[in-house]
């Protein structure tokens, strides 16, 4: 189980970067309809944005799984993205009752209407395996090498060709099974509105629960993207921004839990809290409350609880569940394009069905979220934020400071330093990193520095919750990886005693080719030429090949032990 959850990290994470365009899309979309501004050019600019989600997804997935995100991922997922769908086109023939009584002037474009809208439902997912095909196989021939006549199509050049190749393979295999494919989307799409209440609340209490690992945006893509059909537009949200009347039965539960059952949940802990704690906890709890309420980002809040107090958030699950049962059969249709805050429910307002009883539901699930935490944070003695003993350890303010380091620096130094860290990313709350030793990570350290809590789907991968300063925190660890924070440990250092004396530490070489090139301690000086680096080593012996062909663009032994690599 914990290798399938390890498998699917970096889809979940890489999801994200598409989904971060929805807001400015559906902001667009709304303030140009006749309700609001009545701008056609707004709703076109967000109309544009839905109706290309497909090759949004195919480029931000090509991103998060590219190893260092370079263009030529995004190039190849794209090329792949384009050939699988007019490919995927090419198979589907036409009914004839579509064509009928038209005149022979718009049979072309007829045909070419209805195979836009039957492969619309498939757009999404396929963006998803396209970016997936553009990132894995950037990963495995950005590096590869043609003969010397061909030299121009090798390396990055190649990529978008094999990623055409797969693309090509991809609508074959698309083509063929098109049929069977939509057939089993519509069924669970049917299935799913039979379910009702019952499928509803399994989904609320599902989805907090995937929180804990990060793989609730997988569930969230399917639900939000793929089920059910509205005049070509597929998904709960985009089908709620189509004009679907029925559309918002998995976003509306959200809004009373995140508007106004953890907000309440957050004065419950601070009540809870201890009386010489409250001062020290007030300011977290208001942040996090205010956070949720206007954005519907919780994951903060959900974190300071959910490993403290696991008991709380299974009753956070349950509710979550009772709330999208509860809206549904209330008959309430909210929709939003980031979160369910205040943001959204104002801005949607005037596309919502029934959105007023949001102000008799919202405070009624206050008040059960208050009370329901209250009582149990005292009846099972739950160490919530503020009711354990302050802990000894490093002083916030030498955490934040560290001595006039950055905080990209302060975070690397907590989590074992630059050696310890194979790969550095994001999603909306949390940083999401491959490491090779978890005993080096200094937890304390870690909350120290703002962490709300940390995860670890397994022995290589942690994730540590930062709330919405996830992303800026992430792009300061990797701009201080490249320029080359010291290693806190070496991976694979060669013994000291076969080293010349006058080995030294290099901290402008990038941490993957330090790891690479033996460690830290068989590198006895570097330096910086135009476009590569001269590295002198202890001992060629102690290369990794195959590393440092991923870590670099190319590379050649000078002298026996003196390495040119090409390498930003």
């Amino acid at each position: 189980m914990k290798a399938v959850i390890q498998a699917l990290q970096p889809l979940g994470r890489a999801l994200m970067l598409p989904i971060a365009v929805l807001p400015l899309a559906a902001l667009l979309l709304r303030l140009g309809q006749p309700d609001l501004l009545d701008v056609a050019l707004l709703g076109a600019a967000g109309n544009a944005i839905f109706a290309h989600l497909g090759l949004l997804f195919a480029i931000g997935v090509a991103v998060g799984f590219a190893r260092d995100g370079n263009g030529a991922a995004c190039l190849a997922s794209v090329t792949c993205f384009l050939i699988a769908r007019e490919g995927t086109q090419s198979f589907l023939a036409v009914p004839a009752d579509a064509l009928k009584g038209l005149p022979e002037s718009a049979l072309a474009m007829a045909s070419q209407a209805w195979r836009d809208q039957a492969l619309a439902k498939l757009d999404v997912p396929l963006g998803i395996l396209s970016g997936l095909l553009g990132g894995k196989l950037y990963n495995r021939f950005s590096t590869f090498k043609v003969p010397e006549y061909l030299a121009f199509f090798g390396g990055r050049r190649f990529v978008p060709i094999v990623s055409g190749l797969a693309g090509l393979g991809l609508a074959v295999v698309v083509g063929l099974g098109f049929a069977p494919i939509t057939g089993a989307i519509d069924a669970i799409s049917q299935s799913l509105s039979r379910s009702g209440e019952i499928g509803l609340f399994a989904y609320g209490v599902l989805n907090r629960l995937l929180l804990i690992t990060g793989l609730h945006h997988i569930l969230n893509n399917v639900v939000w993207f793929l089920l059910g059909d509205y005049h070509g537009a597929t998904g709960d949200l985009r089908r709620f921004f189509a004009g679907d009347p029925h559309a918002g039965q998995f976003m509306t539960g959200f809004f009373p839990v995140m508007m106004f059952g953890l907000p309440a949940a957050c004065l419950a802990m601070y009540h809870e809290a201890r009386a010489d704690q409250r001062r020290a906890v007030a300011g977290m709890f208001a942040s996090l409350a205010l956070t949720s309420f206007l954005t519907g980002v919780t994951e903060p809040i959900e974190f300071t609880f959910i490993f403290l107090a696991p008991a709380l958030y299974l009753v956070h699950a349950m509710l979550t569940g009772v709330a999208m049962a509860l809206s549904d059969a209330l008959g309430m249709r909210l929709g939003f394009g980031f979160s369910a805050g205040l943001f959204d429910y104002v801005l949607n307002f005037g596309k919502a069905t029934r959105p007023l009883l949001l102000l008799v539901v919202g405070p009624a699930y206050a008040l059960l979220y208050y009370a329901l935490f209250r009582f149990v944070i005292r009846r099972f003695d739950l160490p919530t934020p503020g009711r354990t003993d302050a802990e000894a350890a490093v002083q916030a303010d030498d955490a934040v400071h560290g001595d006039g380091q950055s905080r990209g620096a302060l975070f690397i130094a907590a989590l074992g330093g630059a050696g310890n860290l194979a790969s550095v990313g994001a999603c909306t709350t949390r940083l999401r990193l491959v490491i090779h030793d978890q005993a080096g990570i200094d937890e304390t350290r870690l909350k120290a520095l703002g962490a709300r809590g940390i995860v670890k789907p397994s022995a290589q991968t942690v994730q540590v919750v930062l709330g919405p300063i996830a992303d800026a925190v992430a792009d300061e660890m990797q701009r201080e990886l490249t320029l080359g924070v010291p290693a806190a440990k070496p991976v694979a250092a060669v013994p000291s005693q076969d080293l010349p004396s006058q080995v030294r530490e290099t901290p402008n070489l990038p941490p993957r080719l330090v790891e690479a090139l033996g460690g830290p301690a068989n590198i006895v000086t570097s330096q910086r030429l135009d476009g590569r680096w001269r590295v002198e080593l202890g001992s060629a012996d102690a290369i990794n090949g195959a590393d440092l062909e991923i870590a670099c663009n190319g590379w050649v032994m000078a002298t026996a032990n003196v390495a040119h690599i090409m390498a930003d």
